[in-house]
């Protein structure tokens, strides 16, 4: 049997506190070696909560690729993004935090309060508050941590198709040992992290290559 998903209560209650807006923010794709950080900003309708809402961590694919169908048809979204250059240059937190507030900016309203996962706040052009774990409690934020993951997923195995020697399409860039196999074989792409240790020891022996942009659908 499926889990029940998330409800509302939380974000009800600060509505009822005088929030008309609540976004929940997330990203997806902090630890792997290749593509960038994907984050989502959700707002929910309160009329239209889709069912089945939880960790994307927790779903199946199939399970995130409806919930999130259902998402993008009831609700308010923005997605930010955070290339692969801009995570070497500033680091992954600076790029995480980035793509977060892209998200948000991305959004068609303008939320009065934000909901991010984790314990780490941007700095946003409106209130935040951190909830540790929240893609598991907070149905805004299961929601954008859905929508992040379907999307960066998307964008891999768009990657690789101009890249089939990586896998992306398997592994989403994360390091398994085929993918650290083709590192090595074949050294980083234009789409992995250089100051990720994997790929910066891989540059130092392999060649680096080019390949097209490729972005999400």
């Amino acid at each position: 049997m499926p889990r029940p998903g998330l409800d509302f209560a939380h974000e009800r209650a600060l509505i009822l506190a005088g929030h008309r807006l609540v976004a929940g923010l997330d990203e997806v794709g902090r630890g792997p070696l290749a593509g960038p950080v994907v984050a989502a900003a959700v707002v929910l309708d309160p009329d239209r909560i889709p069912e089945g809402l939880a960790d994307s961590k927790a779903l199946s694919a199939a399970r995130r690729e409806r919930i999130a169908r259902a998402i993008l048809d009831s609700a308010q979204v923005g997605i930010g993004t955070a290339s692969p250059a801009t995570i070497d240059a500033v680091n992954i937190r600076g790029a995480t935090h980035r793509a977060l507030c892209r998200a948000l900016a991305a959004l068609p309203c303008r939320p009065d309060l934000a909901l991010v996962d984790g314990n780490d706040l941007p700095d946003l052009p409106c209130a935040g508050h951190c909830i540790v774990k929240g893609d598991a409690k907070i149905a805004s934020i299961a929601a954008a941590s859905i929508v992040a993951k379907v999307v960066r997923d998307r964008m891999m195995a768009r990657l690789s198709a101009h890249l089939p020697a990586f896998g992306f399409e398997r592994h989403a860039g994360y390091p398994t040992a085929d993918h650290l196999a083709a590192l090595r074989a074949h050294g980083p792409s234009a789409f992995h992290r250089l100051s990720f240790a994997p790929c910066r020891d891989a540059a130092e022996t392999g060649f680096v290559r080019g390949s097209p942009d490729v972005k999400a659908r």
